[in-house]
């Protein structure tokens, strides 16, 4: 028997699939941060994306060496260097007779778009946005790239915070917000938690993201302001995106993916739809369908040659794994 395997790895989290060649997914597997820029060290980044892997070959009954195809969908894919690093690893570990590595970016887009082409913008803990075109040419962004996801949604919050306390700005809820998410009793003590030398205390300004987004949709002026500049900024990337491949005339899929696109209020999807409709009206914009891990098992598809019609899709959205395997 043959198999695929598609992996998508973040900051978060990494998921693995390991599926038959009639789009049925056999087996699954996560862990922690494959991002070799995120982990505390290359080796522990590889570590984790092993562990992923091989969890998915254990649970689906599967050996590595029945393998035809594997794609890893990978945040800290960027340079080419980084793809000469983690192609060599994955090789090495017989993931597949036939392995490709894409930044996370292009299995995002693969999730979503019908076609596999257009560009994708997945706002999540960071950020990732490519394009792809019908002819094949691929870009994407970097950490380089701003605006980025929830961590600096989560700072951008905290620095109007600081601002309206010193009476730069006015007033926002976003100050009580603030104080109730991190259980502080001042800004000034919560800043000097954050800072201090020596301390030991860890905060994740991006887990505030979303109390941001929440204080948006009740009409503060401060956070929509904050949240809606933060889409059009993304939006203007995505347009860059589609310039670098070429489709900036086609009426390209706009892939809209990740734990802030996927917020109830939908503000920072429209900034960034509105944005780009402005430039482009022709654009269509799409929620993706499965999730990015999905997306790289379709690569692994087309890798070994195997098309992606109705009946697979049919049969994987039939079999994907709890949907909490994907939550971050």
């Amino acid at each position: 028997m043959s198999y695929l395997l598609g992996v998508d790895g973040g900051n978060s989290k990494t998921v693995a699939l390991v599926a038959d060649l009639e789009g049925r997914i056999l087996g699954s597997g996560r862990s922690g941060c494959s991002d070799i820029y995120g982990a505390p060290s290359e080796e522990a980044a590889l570590a984790e994306l092993d562990r992923a892997v091989e969890q998915a070959l254990i649970s689906a009954g599967v050996e590595a060496g029945s393998l035809v195809a594997g794609v890893f969908s990978l945040a800290g894919a960027d340079w080419p260097e980084d793809f000469e690093l983690l192609e060599s690893h994955v090789r090495s570990r017989g993931y597949g007779q036939q392995v490709k590595v894409y930044n996370d970016a292009i299995g995002a887009l693969r999730a979503g778009s019908p076609d596999g082409t257009g560009v994708s913008v997945v706002c999540g803990t960071g950020m990732a946005i490519g394009a792809r075109s019908p002819e094949g040419k691929i870009w994407h962004t970097s950490f380089w790239q701003e605006p980025q996801g929830a961590q600096e949604l989560g700072h951008k919050a905290l620095r109007a915070v600081m601002r309206a306390e010193l009476g730069i700005d006015p007033p926002t809820k976003l100050r009580e917000r603030l104080l109730a998410h991190f259980a502080a009793e001042s800004v000034e003590g919560f800043l000097h938690a954050l800072t201090a030398r020596g301390s030991r205390r860890r905060y994740n300004l991006g887990s505030f993201a979303r109390v941001l987004l929440d204080t948006a949709v009740e009409g503060d002026p401060t956070a929509l302001r904050i949240v809606l500049e933060h889409g059009r900024a993304i939006g203007d990337y995505a347009l860059a995106a589609a310039r670098q491949v070429g489709i900036q005339d086609d009426p390209f899929y706009l892939v809209l993916a990740g734990g802030v696109i996927r917020h109830p209020s939908k503000l920072v999807a429209q900034a960034i739809i509105d944005r780009v409709l402005a430039s482009d009206p022709d654009v269509r914009p799409v929620f993706s369908r499965f999730e990015p891990a999905v997306g790289a098992l379709l690569l692994a598809y087309e890798l070994a040659g195997i098309p992606t019609n109705d009946e697979l899709l049919a049969r994987i959205a039939c079999s994907l794994p709890p949907a909490s395997l994907f939550e971050t």
